[in-house]
């Protein structure tokens, strides 16, 4: 029996929409990938919690861990507390901390499980903030922290950095320290300003080739350090230019939503291994996990055609999530886990799930579909109408 539903499009009319109705293919078990892949994962809100939501975070643990529990037992790794987290738009380093805790005492009982956990300054009052040195007590109240718990870290962007750095130098200072202190190789992360305006000039330059530079030389003065770098820029060719001249050993780790299946099936280009194809760390893979594990199965075996047949529908879902204002690709990751049942309500820390438009999420809809990432059709589409009629269009 064919689903229907009607729905809005671009001009404002309605259009019936009938389901393809096709599931997610199944990821084939006890399959080592060949390539480290990260889902930045989202947290499920406290519907419930006598709060007030843009004030105050309040997290449904149960539902959030089980969310990771699902990512882990598809083979992929958590970045954890993240930006995909809210961190930094609902989500406060106090929960933070909590969260990160929480999901590495969950690991325990997942053999396997990585976990890398989001380090930065966020917690520091940006009027307070006077100079570099109160950056790198912040980085380092953190960096303590999680590292206490046993956690691997990502030197997450600062906006503190970004506002009080007055050249490459004083990134060059910052990372120096922190790096030099790390206990275990970490992931840094360079978040581009389509992400956060607040970090528009990271690096210390607005000029992206130079700011690679910096990136590069600090990376190069600690490679036992660094065990890769995350950059979300949208922008592959920069990507690539980039991977090439890591030192080896260091990954590059794609956090471009718009281009990751050519990103990380590689061009084969490069003096090192590492040099041919990026690794993953994607807030994509929150929404799209049984089909990121399917196709890094068949990648691991040698199937590129498939690993692109799997993939590639992907894309043009990822890039509607992910579009201007990019920001607010958290609502489009959280939609799609309430379609697919994997939480109960279509609420976000901070309100955010109001940073989409109707017409937004109706496009997201048939995307996903499109893209066989629909995991019980029947309740997508019960749950799309619900929406529907709670803005007032009951069909």
């Amino acid at each position: 029996m064919t689903l229907t539903l009607t729905l809005p499009v671009a001009s404002g009319a309605l259009a019936p929409y009938a389901l393809r109705g096709t599931v997610p293919v199944k990821p084939r078990a006890g399959i080592a990938f060949n390539r480290i892949a990260y889902s930045a994962a989202h947290v499920v809100a406290d519907p419930l919690a006598a709060v007030d939501p843009w004030l105050q975070a309040a997290v449904d643990w149960d539902a959030t861990l089980g969310y990771r529990r699902h990512l882990w037992s598809l083979g992929l790794g958590v970045a954890e507390a993240m930006d995909t987290a809210q961190r930094g738009m609902g989500l406060d380093w106090p929960t933070s901390l909590a969260l990160i805790r929480r999901s590495l005492d969950a690991a325990k009982d997942m053999p396997g499980a990585l976990v890398a956990s989001g380090c930065g300054t966020d917690h520091l009052n940006l009027d307070d903030v006077k100079s570099v040195d109160d950056v790198i007590r912040g980085y380092e109240e953190q960096m303590a922290a999680i590292e206490a718990l046993g956690g691997k870290l990502i030197v997450m962007a600062s906006r503190a950095l970004a506002r009080v750095a007055t050249s490459p130098a004083d990134y060059e200072r910052v990372y120096d320290r922190i790096l030099s202190q790390a206990r275990q190789p970490v992931l840094l992360h360079w978040l581009g300003d389509m992400f956060d305006p607040a970090l528009a000039g990271y690096w210390g330059s607005h000029d992206i080739d130079a700011a690679m530079d910096t990136a590069l030389g600090i990376i190069a003065a600690h490679p036992d350090k660094v065990d890769g770098i995350k950059i979300s820029l949208l922008d592959k060719d920069k990507e690539i230019a980039m991977r090439r001249r890591l030192p080896a050993g260091v990954r590059m780790y794609t956090g471009d939503d718009f281009n990751y299946a050519e990103l990380i099936a590689g061009d084969g280009q490069g003096s090192e291994p590492t040099h041919r194809q990026s690794d993953a760390l994607l807030g994509i893979f929150d929404a799209i996990a049984p089909a990121a594990s399917a196709a890094l199965g068949e990648l691991a075996q040698g199937h590129l055609d498939r690993f692109h047949a799997i993939l590639g529908p992907t894309v043009p879902l990822s890039r509607h999530i992910f579009a201007a204002p990019t920001r607010f690709y958290k609502t489009g990751v959280v939609f799609m886990a309430w379609l697919n049942g994997h939480q109960s309500h279509f609420t976000m820390v901070g309100g955010q799930q109001s940073t989409r438009s109707l017409l937004h999420l109706a496009e997201l809809f048939r995307l996903a579909d499109a893209a066989n990432l629909l995991e019980q059709p029947g309740l997508a589409v019960h749950r799309m109408k619900t929406l529907l009629a709670m803005h007032g269009l009951e069909t």
